[in-house]
Order: C-alpha cells, then sequence, then structure tokens
C-alpha cells in the first residue's frame, strides 16, 4: 500500500515538473513577458510581471489541488472573470506577436488582403463561444 502511494507520488511530480519546465521553457523561450512590457511600454515592471507569472503559477497549482471556498457575492466574479480574461487576451496577443501568426494563416488560406476580416471572426468566434459557454454549460 505505501509503495502504491511513493509510485503515485512520484508520477506527479515528475508531471509537474515536466508541465511547469514546459511553462517555463514556453514563456522563457519565446519572450512573452519581455515581449509584452515592450508593448505596453512598461519596461520598468519587468520584475513585477515575472513575479506575478510565478505567483499565479503557484496559486493555480495550489488552487487545483485544493478546493477553496471563499464566501464573496456573486458580483465578484464579474472582476475575476475580466482579470482573466485580460490575462488570457494578453498571453494570447503576446503569442501571436511573437510567433506572427496572423500573418502566415492569412497567406496560407488566401486572405492576407482581408486580414481584419480573419481577426474579426476570431476575436467574434471566440466572445461567442465564451458566452454560449457560459449560458448553456455553467451551473447556475
Amino acid at each position: 500500500m505505501i509503495v502504491n502511494y511513493f509510485v503515485v507520488m512520484v508520477i506527479g511530480l515528475s508531471g509537474g515538473l515536466a508541465v511547469g519546465s514546459g511553462l517555463v521553457a514556453f514563456l522563457t523561450v519565446l519572450g512573452i513577458v519581455p515581449r509584452l512590457t515592450q508593448l505596453t511600454k512598461t519596461k520598468n515592471y519587468i520584475k513585477l510581471y515575472e513575479w506575478g507569472v510565478i505567483l499565479g503559477a503557484i496559486t493555480g497549482s495550489w488552487f487545483s489541488l485544493s478546493e477553496p471556498r471563499f464566501n464573496l457575492p456573486s458580483y465578484t466574479l464579474i472582476v475575476i472573470g475580466l482579470f482573466a480574461g485580460i490575462f488570457v487576451g494578453m498571453l494570447a496577443a503576446a503569442l501571436t506577436e511573437v510567433l506572427n501568426v496572423f500573418p502566415i494563416l492569412a497567406k496560407r488560406v488566401g486572405v492576407a488582403e482581408k486580414i481584419i476580416y480573419l481577426l474579426m471572426a476570431i476575436v467574434l468566434g471566440k466572445i461567442f463561444g465564451s458566452l454560449f459557454h457560459w449560458i448553456y454549460f455553467v451551473d447556475k
């Protein structure tokens, strides 16, 4: 029985190290944080960005391993959702900026001269997909 727990702990630790290493490599190799500070003209705060990523990863890991309960009013979900959306949006924007995804995709699809339509389709698809998910699949 103790051997089973030990094996599960080793597998869990190994998986966590692999995923964490992948995240760090992703952020480091692509230069997401420095590029984000360059785009927002906040290079003086790069240490705060880095600490924010570290503390966010640790907090997210802790919350995924435990089941915290907060007795907050329901309207605070709006603020939490807004900040989560801003984070995901800025991370996605920085990633696409670094990789030049949209120009390459527009050339491959053959709509290079109408790239604004491609961007609007992606934005509207994300908005409607999120609304559909929240309206139909989130418990009330």
